[in-house]
């Protein structure tokens, strides 16, 4: 028996290859699928079943195009419904996998088909379960991304307890958990950087699992300090319940190299200037009206949160030998309609006579020589902020940033910070696209600034911010 599971850190996300006597499943996969496909190849595998756990909102899964190339069942748990032919498996259904097998243990609570799929082995011990978003090590899923549903939060946080006490919690100790997300997901407020655990070891360090928790306390604790979804999180949903477009089509698309004539028209005629460099690269010089989002950081869920129309046509600015990158991460968030990238980057648009932008970068220590005059912008988190940081100094969250520039005014110089660098120019290109010209980033975020004699609040741990 192989079991592996495949992380994309961009989205904190796990996928699994189980196979067992030249049989084998993937549960819950990336977009682009060749890995797997790759995997049960080398091993003389047959793809057997794609498992999902739930409809992902936080990414587009590949299990359209995967069912497709390999000829495997596509199988949700019970009550999901679909466009497109799936198994609709019902409590407690077994699946057999060569000598092993995966039952359906039904969870709902972060969505009303959230299931839990429990490995059992050649032995018929039950070894694992893959939790999808209902169990993290030290979290659980969030109960407010159900699709169309006419529940409350407060309902699915019940129906989540219930699953949790009901289905899991009376599980063997020894039980090995793979969870679907781990650090850096918006799908849970609390999760570890670790990926894979044990039942016994949650039952001890999650505060979800707590023997004497009531449902009351439980329902209060998950949906309290919750904030808002990203903005594409039910366009992806949607998306993996509905179906979308193949993803060998839409990299064929995207992976198309421009002559400026051709990039020049496609701004024209509406799309969107996406620029992936590094912020270094970035701030030096780039296309007037283009929206920063490097490749080197969490690139795919700023691209959700920020660009709210997922169907917008998007052209490339990214360095060589990146181009096919872009596109796949753009589409694992189901941006699906990138039309190209400019062949020679910036050096080409420079050339034909074009101008560029840049952004005034100062170090924290020169920032600091100022600070008391300026008007800062700390866009980091909320938890962020709260922990620690400059006083008096507003806080605008990246991620809603959009909805609250009316609150600012463009006759002001604004000194914008993050935490290292990354997300500060972001937020730049993003004001700069909205008319703001007085813009100052603080290089190395407050990551640099904590180090000077700025004013700042006391220190106070994340993990005490509940």
């Amino acid at each position: 028996m192989i079991v592996e599971q495949l992380y994309t850190k961009c989205l904190a996300e796990a996928a699994y290859y189980i196979e067992s006597k030249g049989e084998a499943v993937v549960i819950d996969p990336m977009r682009e699928t060749q890995q797997y496909i790759d995997i049960a190849k080398n091993n003389g595998a047959t793809i057997k079943y794609i498992f999902e756990t739930h409809f992902h909102a936080d990414f587009v899964s590949g299990h359209l195009d995967l069912a497709k190339k390999s000829g495997a069942s596509i199988v949700y748990g019970p009550t999901a419904k679909t466009g497109f032919d799936a198994i609709i498996a019902e409590d407690n259904q077994e699946f057999k996998i060569g000598d092993v097998i995966l039952k359906v243990i039904h969870t709902p609570g972060h969505t009303l088909e959230s299931t839990t799929y429990m490995l059992i082995d050649e032995n018929g011990k039950e070894t694992a379960i893959f939790t999808g978003d209902t169990l993290f090590l030290g979290d659980v899923g969030r109960p407010d991304l159900a699709v169309k549903s006419d529940l409350t939060r407060e309902d699915l946080a019940g129906m989540l307890f219930d699953s949790l006490r009901t289905r899991i919690m009376p599980l063997s100790d020894e039980i090995t958990i793979y969870p679907g997300h781990g650090a850096g997901s918006s799908c849970g407020k609390n999760m570890s950087s670790e990926t894979v655990g044990s039942l016994g070891e949650q039952k001890q360090s999650n505060y979800a699992l707590r023997a004497d928790m009531t449902k009351d306390e439980f329902i209060k604790e998950l949906t309290s300090d919750i904030l808002p979804p990203p903005q594409y999180f039910p366009k992806n949903a949607m998306m993996n319940k509905m179906g979308y477009s193949s993803f060998d089509d839409v990299l064929s698309q995207g992976n198309n190299g421009l002559s400026i004539d051709e990039f020049n028209e496609a701004v024209k005629e509406g799309a969107l200037i996406l620029d992936v460099r590094t912020q270094a690269d970035f701030i030096k010089g780039f296309i007037p009206n283009s929206l920063f989002i490097g490749l080197n950081g969490t690139f795919a869920m700023w691209v959700g949160a920020l660009i709210e129309d997922i169907n917008q046509k998007i052209v490339l600015i990214v360095p060589e030998g990146n181009e096919e990158e872009a596109v796949t991460r753009l589409s694992r968030v189901g941006y699906d309609n990138s039309v190209g990238y400019l062949k020679g980057g910036v050096e080409a648009y420079t050339a034909n006579g074009g101008k560029l932008n840049t952004i005034t970068s100062i170090s924290a220590d020169e920032f600091a020589e100022t600070a008391s005059t300026c008007n800062i912008l700390d866009v980091r988190k909320p938890g962020e902020f709260v922990s620690e940081h400059i006083v008096d100094a507003p806080n605008y969250p990246l991620d809603f940033l959009n909805d609250h520039l009316s609150e600012l005014d463009k006759s002001k110089t604004y000194h914008v910070h993050c935490a290292g660098g990354y997300r500060s120019v972001i937020a730049i290109s993003l004001m700069m696209q909205n008319g703001f010209n007085k813009l100052v980033d603080i290089a190395g975020g407050y990551g640099a600034i904590k180090n000077t004699s700025i004013e700042k609040t006391n220190y106070v741990c994340p993990s005490t911010l509940k």
